[in-house]
């Protein structure tokens, strides 16, 4: 319910700064209405699809690493640097993340996923050599 309270101030803010209606919002951001209302009801299976929230983000000005603090995920813009050859690694979790988050993609598929990396994660590691 953070990301809903976080939409719900940024309309807000909108509506007192800008004059904007949801509508206008909608116009504006690039986010249907109907979108709008589903994160302020905080009713989404998984995440809201990352290219509306940013999109959302940056017409209103707002940082999108607050509003991906909001829904639990990892800051985009901040991450430290890594070694070298950490980023395939990045890459790959980049890509099961945004795949996590589409909408397009079936909730029976976001469920594997999610199973096989909790296998993983339990999964103990092996040395090298």
């Amino acid at each position: 319910m953070a990301f809903a309270r976080f939409v719900r101030r940024a309309i807000d803010d909108a509506r007192d700064e800008r004059g904007w209606t949801v509508t206008d919002l909608a116009a504006h951001t690039g986010v249907g209405r109907s979108t709008v209302f589903r994160w302020l009801a905080g009713d989404w299976q998984d995440y809201p699809e990352l290219a509306k929230v940013r999109g959302f983000c940056a017409a209103l000005d707002l940082p999108v690493a607050a509003a991906f603090r909001a829904l639990g995920l990892p800051d985009a813009g901040a991450a430290p640097r890594r070694r070298s050859d950490d980023a395939p690694v990045e890459a790959d979790v980049r890509v099961i993340m945004e795949r996590l988050a589409d909408p397009s993609v079936p909730a029976e598929e976001k469920h594997h996923i999610r199973d096989l990396l909790r296998y993983l994660a339990r999964r103990p590691a092996r040395r090298a050599g």
